[in-house]
């Protein structure tokens, strides 16, 4: 497994300015924040839901719920990707029911994770609505999800790779396109 790195598309200063102009975007559709609340997928998307959420109440003034999904246990091939998978905690402090819910996570692809993190959510209770906030999307979904906040869209072949790295677990933050087979 050769992996070289293929491109460099987002640093640090690249990510901010998405996670600003997200921000605008979550609050120009939703105009208010009474009703709002942040969740993201563990670990990246939880990561950048931190950062929305706190640019979200800097812009607007007011404190956002902020919440962490663990999808381990809702994945579809849970046995392929290890005998013994680590489950983190799952992590929602607040009732969703009636809430608008801003879904976060780093990279959409099959579309596959944001379905096990959609049924989680439904099991932790019927939000108003569920918006999904991506900071790539990369395409090549094998299920009908879209995305309604995108960072920037990337275009990639299959057997290329999107690795984001961001500070809180990589000390560096960066978007890069791997070549070769994952």
């Amino acid at each position: 497994m050769n992996r070289k790195t293929k491109a460099r598309i987002m640093d640090a200063s690249a990510i901010d300015r998405v996670i600003t102009r997200i921000a605008h975007e979550v609050l120009e559709k939703n105009r208010q924040t009474k009703d709002l609340c942040v969740v993201g997928i563990r670990k990246g998307g939880a990561c950048l839901a931190e950062r929305l959420a706190k640019k979200i109440s800097e812009i607007d003034g007011g404190e956002i719920p902020l919440g962490i999904l663990d999808i381990t246990l809702y994945r579809d091939d849970l046995t392929a990707i290890a005998e013994q998978p680590v489950v983190h905690k799952t992590e929602i402090g607040f009732d969703i029911r009636d809430k608008k819910v801003i879904l976060v996570d780093d990279v959409l692809f099959t579309g596959r994770t944001i379905r096990c993190a959609l049924d989680q959510l439904i099991d932790f209770g019927r939000p108003k609505n569920i918006q999904l906030a991506i900071l790539i999307d990369r395409g090549h979904r094998e299920l009908p999800i879209r995305a309604d906040y995108v960072g920037k869209n990337v275009p990639t072949s299959v057997v290329e790779t999107i690795e984001v790295r961001l500070k809180e677990l990589d000390e560096v933050d960066e978007v890069i396109i791997m070549e070769g087979e994952k």
